[in-house]
């Protein structure tokens, strides 16, 4: 059964930071996604991990966001640096493409 649980979001002020930690249980050799839904837009994929490390990031977060996975935790984690008031959404994490498993997510709100 695939289960994903979301932790370490939180209220900053713009230019902080903040580390998002998700446990998944999933099969190993799975590519996991971070994404991101804001109040009254559509949920997008902002960084996504391959078991082998390769990874990819969505344009507005490129060079602020890092991406990372301990494969024998079955975590991945998702580095969010210079946060903009933007950035501010529920952030969850799931496989791609993503199944209906949805977990909680935790809420990440920057303020300016």
């Amino acid at each position: 059964q695939v289960q994903f649980v979301e932790s370490g979001g939180g209220l900053v002020q713009a230019g902080g930071s903040l580390r998002l930690s998700c446990v998944a249980s999933v099969r190993t050799l799975t590519i996991i996604g971070w994404y991101r839904q804001a109040p009254g837009k559509q949920r997008e994929r902002v960084a996504s991990i391959s078991f082998y490390g390769d990874v990819a990031y969505e344009d507005s977060v490129k060079g602020r966001f890092a991406i990372s996975r301990d494969n024998a935790k079955k975590t991945v984690y998702l580095q969010m640096n210079s946060l903009e008031p933007e950035d501010t959404a529920v952030y969850a994490c799931n496989v791609l493409p993503p199944t209906l498993a949805w977990g909680q997510g935790t809420q990440v709100t920057v303020s300016s």
